[in-house]
């Protein structure tokens, strides 16, 4: 019998995306973003200051860590609709760890667990009940919100002292100084620690994305699961992982969020599902499955963060940054799908 464990250099060829048309995708994403910041810039003198750049590297950190977690389960062809839930989930572990005595490091590794917990639950679903991503996630959206209320009384986890808050509010480089009546004043706010975690973990994906035998699995499985399986991927594995890591990077993500907030909040994270797909289709992931990259995910998510940044200094209600949101989904959608009809 061949042995079909070991593909050929021209088999992965076929199977693993076209690094052409990634790339012109993100050097779209990349110019659309450069003209957002110009034309904010213009609208209001304070959107390039220190001060706001920090904000939007702080607001965009928690939809970069979700949107990474999304892009490898597009790749893979499906879809993870429970993220901002599970966020919500793990954060409420973590503050729930934290009350009862627990340290925060190991309390927030419980949570990133929880996390990782409902993506394995998620693949499981999809990959040996063989019910479709969207329902799967779907149900899994309302059972970890579920979860996250009936754990708390609906009501949120406060006093869970300074130690908690400085993931969320930390930064590297800081430098304060005590004025003479006794007030510190900021000299340098530093580098926020969520930009700097987001950062790392971006990097650690797209190396086992693009060098790790996972990574092209995981495109190998988008591109054609039964080429992919022919030619001796685990392709359920893979889901298995794929769904795993998106689960995970919630609870990251739900850390860093509560620990800005200083409070876990089991109401946190509704609708932030939709901010991580807008985020990596915009970065040139098609939901076809088989194509995206982290690069132009996190490009993604800065052109959300730089636009919620920009309408709110412009006064713009959210309603209507809902709105506008919505547009660019649908219009990064459709581009996607011009290209797949090319």
């Amino acid at each position: 019998m061949a042995n079909i464990s070991q593909p050929s250099q021209g088999a992965w060829s076929r199977l693993l995306p076209s690094n052409s048309a990634t790339a012109f995708h993100r050097v779209s994403a990349l110019l659309t973003l450069a003209i957002l910041v110009i034309a904010f810039a213009f609208a209001s003198p304070a959107f390039l200051s220190v001060n706001n750049t920090l904000t939007i590297l702080l607001q965009t950190s928690v939809i970069g860590l979700l949107g990474i977690g999304m892009t490898m389960v597009i790749i893979t062809g499906g879809i993870d609709l429970s993220v901002g839930s599970v966020l919500a989930l793990s954060g409420t572990v973590t503050g729930m760890m934290v009350k009862a005595g627990v340290p925060v490091v190991p309390a927030m590794m419980l949570g990133v667990c929880m996390g990782a917990a409902c993506g394995l639950f998620n693949g499981f679903v999809v990959t040996k009940m063989k019910i479709t991503p969207f329902v799967a996630t779907l149900g899994m959206m309302l059972i970890a919100r579920g979860a996250a209320l009936q754990l708390t009384g609906a009501a949120p986890i406060s006093q869970l002292g300074e130690a908690f808050g400085v993931l969320g509010n930390g930064a590297l480089f800081r430098v304060v100084e005590m004025q003479p009546n006794g007030f510190p004043k900021v000299i340098f706010p530093g580098i926020p620690y969520p930009a700097i975690l987001l950062v790392i973990v971006a990097i650690v994906a797209s190396y086992m994305l693009r060098r790790r035998a996972i990574g092209r699995h995981i495109y190998a499985t988008g591109s054609n699961e039964e080429a992919a399986r022919l030619s001796g991927v685990l392709v359920d594995r893979t889901k298995l992982i794929a769904y795993t890591l998106s689960g995970a990077l919630a609870g990251v993500a739900g850390n860093v969020l509560m620990s800005r907030l200083i409070t876990a909040q089991p109401s946190e994270g509704v609708m932030y599902e939709l901010d991580a797909i807008a985020a990596a289709v915009i970065g040139g992931a098609s939901l076809m499955g088989g194509v995206g990259g982290i690069s132009g995910t996190m490009i993604g998510a800065f052109i959300i963060g730089v636009l919620r940044n920009g309408l709110n200094m412009g006064g713009v209600s959210s309603f209507i940054q809902q709105i506008v949101i919505g547009f660019v989904v649908i219009g990064a959608v459709y581009i996607d799908q011009l290209r797949n009809r090319r």
